[in-house]
């Protein structure tokens, strides 16, 4: 049951960090690999 549960809450945070790449993606945040064209956020 435990191993179930722990499952549960890495995939919500999986989910959760993917989720934040694509809003930084969609707003603009994100310099796609492009270090010198990203404001040096990225670095």
């Amino acid at each position: 049951m435990g191993t179930i549960i722990v499952g549960g809450i890495v995939l919500a945070l999986a989910g959760l960090a993917v989720y934040s790449i694509i809003r930084d993606k969609k707003n603009g945040k994100s310099c796609g690999g492009n270090c010198s064209n990203c404001g040096g956020h990225c670095k």
